[in-house]
């Protein structure tokens, strides 16, 4: 089977998704509810679904505008407050799913650039492109919404000059602005295959530098935000207080990669009927289920030595949301994992999907959850917070679409088709 070299300074032109000639800005049918844009060497497919994204995201831009101009607690007449955060919940579901869950969900880049790159292990190259693209614009999306959600939004520049040494949070900003930075200068690589040529070299030569960076710099703030709750002792729930929560965030968000990447395969299939090799699937679930393992034992031998084993059967809502957590989040995808089931492409999807979910759940049960009784106050999200973290992911679904089209993204490596019975698809 032919693979790719992400690194290659050349690449054949054939092999580009759909690139139209030069020209002025045009359109043409492909078929009943399908169009293509294009002006010059840039095109996209228009299909009704991909109008549905736009929507949404349209939508989402709104009410970030409405909301850095009204402020958190804006009022529209006729629709409500843009956000229901107060005094005693400033995080809510913006800071627990897009920047907790988004951060942790784009930590397949760095756990593919470590296995790919630093461990060589040329195997999984064909989807290496794509995780990277993935991690990079689940942080571009972090960026944004950590600046929907500060309240003093104008102030944004100021961690940039007024440095607070002693912040955790001040570390966090640094090394997420950092890696945002270090993510878009590897994409320059593949960029500068199709514009730009001049620097494309340039590009090839410092690649294995910053990917070390792109590894350094995710360990550093995926553990930190977690040990921002070692601050919460006494509000956050003891199922998930922990003096060790900080090297618990670091282990979910690495094998939540591999997860990851099997729910990704479901998007390129459907909009490209592009396969990623089912070999190179089932090596990254056998590698993030080996993680999972030891994330799930240290899971527990934390409980039974702080003395909370007991905590999990007291019948109480928090019991409940942790024992969901537990059973799809982790013990589900580990049956799946080391299993015969693991040599199904539709159950590795099926990994992927419980995998995401219950490290989102255990995000939001540390952010909200974990937090809902001592703060004495209820908080749920508003509608427009609901629409703007939707609006934010079809926004990176789109751009995603956007640069498969028009960049060897997802390589040279042939589409798979169904020849045995481990190649059945969901």
């Amino acid at each position: 089977m032919q693979q790719f070299d992400p690194m290659s300074a050349s690449v054949d032109s054939s092999h580009q998704a759909d690139s139209p000639k030069q020209g002025l800005f045009r359109f043409s049918r492909e078929g009943c509810c399908t169009v293509r844009l294009a002006f010059d060497q840039w095109s996209f497919r228009v299909t009704p679904a991909r109008l549905l994204l736009l929507a949404f995201t349209a939508a989402a831009g709104i009410i970030i505008l409405l909301r850095l101009v009204l402020g958190l607690g804006g009022y529209i007449p006729g629709v409500g407050t843009i956000t229901n955060l107060s005094d005693e919940w400033p995080w809510g579901l913006w800071i627990g799913f897009d920047v907790l869950c988004g951060v942790a969900l784009a930590g397949g880049g760095y756990g593919t650039a470590l296995i790919v790159y630093i461990l060589h292990n040329d195997k999984l190259k064909p989807i290496a492109r794509a995780t990277l693209l993935t991690s990079l614009i689940g942080y571009i999306l972090v960026v944004v919404s950590l600046f929907v959600e500060i309240g003093r939004w104008w102030n944004f520049w100021r961690p940039f000059v007024n440095w607070g040494y002693e912040s955790i949070l001040f570390e966090v900003f640094v090394c997420i602005s950092l890696y945002t930075v270090v993510q878009v200068l590897e994409l320059c690589e593949i960029i500068t295959e199709k514009v730009f040529r001049m620097f494309h070299k340039f590009f090839v030569i410092v690649l294995p530098f910053l990917l070390i960076l792109g590894v350094v710099l995710p360990t550093l703030h995926q553990s930190s935000l977690g040990a921002l709750y070692l601050m919460m002792e006494g509000k956050l729930h003891q199922l998930w207080f922990s003096p060790n929560i900080f090297f618990f965030f670091l282990l979910s968000s690495f094998f939540v990669g591999p997860a990851m990447i099997a729910v990704e395969s479901v998007l390129t299939y459907f909009s490209y009927r592009h396969l990623a090799p089912l070999h190179v699937l089932r090596t990254l679930a056998r590698i993030g289920g080996c993680v999972m393992l030891v994330y799930f034992v240290l899971r527990i031998a934390d409980l039974v030595y702080h003395g909370k084993w007991s905590l999990i059967w007291e019948g109480s809502f928090e019991s409940y949301a942790f024992q969901l957590e537990i059973i799809i989040g982790l013990i589900l995808p580990l049956i799946v994992v080391f299993s015969p089931l693991v040599n199904y492409r539709s159950c590795i999807i099926i990994y992927g999907f419980l995998t995401v979910f219950g490290v989102i759940l255990n995000r939001m049960n540390v952010v909200i959850t974990g937090m809902w009784r001592e703060t004495g106050g209820g908080y749920f999200p508003s509608a427009m917070e609901v629409l703007v973290t939707v609006g934010l992911v079809t926004g990176g679904i789109l751009a995603y679409m956007f640069l498969c089209e028009n960049f060897n993204i997802l390589g040279d490596e042939p589409h798979e088709h169904g020849n045995d019975k481990t190649e059945s698809v969901a």
